[in-house]
């Protein structure tokens, strides 16, 4: 009987210590998040740390890379992508909380170039010029499908000619997985030129790039989505952190950063 007892209270104090255990382990929220982003959500997500005590964990990658990552069964509580065809193939895989996606801020592209402009780089006919070096993202990150859309849209006008889209693609030498390895190789003189974002030129690389913008008749508004997945463990404080990025406090960050509201 004594033995009976002494199991019985050894059961319950390894039950009691199982159930601290498991009390005093943080909560994390894991975001998976577009690589423009990587600045803004950055100082986001220390908002939202302060503010809940609750650890946030980033996955900056293309968000072509990220919706891979998700199909695959990749856990994430939050994804945030740089355009609307990433989140609706998450969507109709039916990965995500369909009444939490909402869209949260817009980007531009922009030319960059190096801050000494070896190549001469002064307008979008330059992009055409034998032996002039650009870096571009791949067709399916999102940077990549903007700067496509320009270039046709470009080519299309006959003040660039029927031409212009083949001598431009001819120049493009390395095609990047994202938008911060593009900005990384003009930074460091690998290229003359590259297709990146208006919010990727920040205070830290000003000293090195420079930007040419992209006239609105033939500039791609990227539209940015972030939305709860299904099988967050976490539901309520990932559609927490969701109303902090949309929030004047979130927003302020995102323009801070070049962003610009939708």
């Amino acid at each position: 009987m004594a033995k009976e007892r002494t199991f019985v209270a050894v059961a319950a104090i390894l039950t009691i210590a199982a159930l601290a255990a498991a009390a005093e382990e943080p909560k994390e929220l894991t975001v998976f998040t577009a690589a423009s982003l990587t600045g803004a959500f950055g100082e986001i997500g220390q908002i939202f740390e302060n503010e809940t005590n609750m650890n946030v964990a980033f996955n900056f990658d293309g968000s072509q890379a990220l919706r891979t990552q998700i199909e695959n069964g990749a856990y994430a509580d939050v994804f945030a992508s740089a355009n609307k065809k990433q989140m609706n193939a998450v969507k109709d895989a039916g990965l995500i909380n369909n009444s939490s996606m909402v869209l949260f801020t817009t980007n531009k592209i922009s030319l960059i170039i190096p801050k000494d402009n070896p190549a001469k780089i002064n307008n979008l006919s330059d992009l055409a010029r034998p032996g002039v070096k650009i870096v571009m993202g791949t067709k399916d990150v999102p940077v990549g499908d903007y700067a496509m859309q320009i270039i046709s849209k470009l080519g299309n006008d006959s003040a660039y000619g029927e031409s212009y889209k083949t001598a431009v693609l001819a120049n493009v030498i390395s095609q990047e997985t994202t938008v911060n390895y593009v900005v990384t190789k003009v930074a460091l003189g690998e290229a003359d030129v590259g297709f990146a974002y208006v919010s990727d030129i920040t205070e830290d690389l000003s000293a090195k790039v420079d930007k040419i913008e992209i006239p609105d008749e033939y500039n791609v508004i990227g539209e940015y989505p972030i939305a709860v997945l299904k099988d967050s463990k976490y539901p309520a404080e990932s559609q927490e952190f969701i109303n902090l990025v949309k929030s004047d406090e979130g927003k302020a960050v995102l323009e801070k950063y070049g962003f610009a509201p939708v």
